[in-house]
């Protein structure tokens, strides 16, 4: 999914491209992606842009009159391309087009899920309705930061990815911000000390700062059409049982429905391995206390032999 970063990204590339412009058209290919009737999308045909914000994980575009608003959110896999005047729509990923003279907003969405959303608004009130309220990061203190962190008891990984907590972070750079902060993901917020709040507070800022700085390095000014979660830079995000780059210990996971939860068992965990729902299934009882433990049982597994040593 799109996170701060690349969300930011968007909004700049979109700030160079059709600020200021107006649609000559726009195309529906899939009508599921409209999750409102008023406004009609089409409303926004010869209406200039005039701004485009984030708004969380969302992208909020302004129209000058009538004063329309159209927030996209993106989900998991949709994505926003710039192409070439009256550009083909992807039979079964293209979502909508947004023709403008010198070029047309392709929106399209790689997963037969469908859950990528264009939702319209008659003002800046509706948009509002649609933000799930989450702290933004740089806007905020660090008391701020904490106060929302502890307002309620989540794990430290459910809490970072909560858009009605914090704005614009998910599963990728959460795991890179978790291990930055040298914290557990299942850690309790309520039992964040003021020293761990106060590191998890600077790695959240540096994390998210740091990439959206190489990630505009890299896009060079252009548009950005290759918006990925794995990236081989990132220290543990996507790179299970590669070593971490700051300890050298392997990567380790925690697999929950569609998710990953990646992290480092040296620089997080003290060396403890917090328990994989597949293996501690296959495993049961006999969940391992350290890395090369849980190595040693797995080998024994794969070789046939009961997981349990001998006593």
């Amino acid at each position: 999914m799109p996170e701060l970063p690349d969300v930011d990204l968007y909004v700049e590339a979109l700030g160079r491209t059709v600020l200021g412009h107006a649609p000559v058209k726009v195309r529906v290919q899939s009508p599921f992606v409209l999750r409102s009737v008023d406004p009609s999308v089409q409303s926004i045909v010869g209406n200039r842009v005039l701004g485009v914000r984030r708004m969380g994980k969302r992208l909020v575009f302004a129209f000058e009159a009538p004063p329309v608003r159209m927030v996209i959110h993106l989900m998991i896999a949709g994505r926003l391309r710039w192409k070439e005047p009256g550009a083909t729509l992807h039979r079964k990923q293209g979502l909508a087009a947004f023709d403008f003279e010198h070029g047309s907003l392709v929106f399209t969405e790689a997963s037969p899920k469908k859950r990528a959303s264009i939702t319209m608004a008659h003002d800046d009130a509706g948009v509002r309705a649609l933000d799930p309220g989450g702290l933004e990061v740089f806007a905020a203190s660090e008391a701020a930061f904490l106060g929302a962190l502890r307002a309620e008891n989540h794990t430290l990984k459910r809490a970072l990815t909560d858009p009605h907590i914090l704005s614009g972070i998910g599963n990728a750079y959460s795991d890179e911000i978790l291990h930055r902060a040298g914290l557990s993901p299942l850690k309790w917020t309520t039992r964040l000390t003021d020293e761990e709040g106060a590191r998890l507070f600077e790695a959240t800022r540096s994390v998210l700062r740091e990439w959206t700085e190489r990630l505009r390095l890299e896009l060079g000014g252009g548009f950005p059409d290759k918006v990925t979660a794995f990236r081989p830079e990132m220290a543990v995000h996507g790179k299970y049982g590669q070593p971490c780059p700051v300890c050298g210990a392997a990567v380790q996971r925690i697999r929950r429905a569609d998710n990953e939860v990646n992290y480092c068992p040296g620089c997080q965990t003290e060396g403890k391995l917090l328990a994989d729902r597949s293996l501690s299934r296959l495993l049961k009882d006999d969940w391992p206390d350290s890395l090369e433990d849980l190595e040693e049982r797995k080998e024994r597994l794969r070789r046939g032999v009961d997981p349990k040593p001998e006593a």
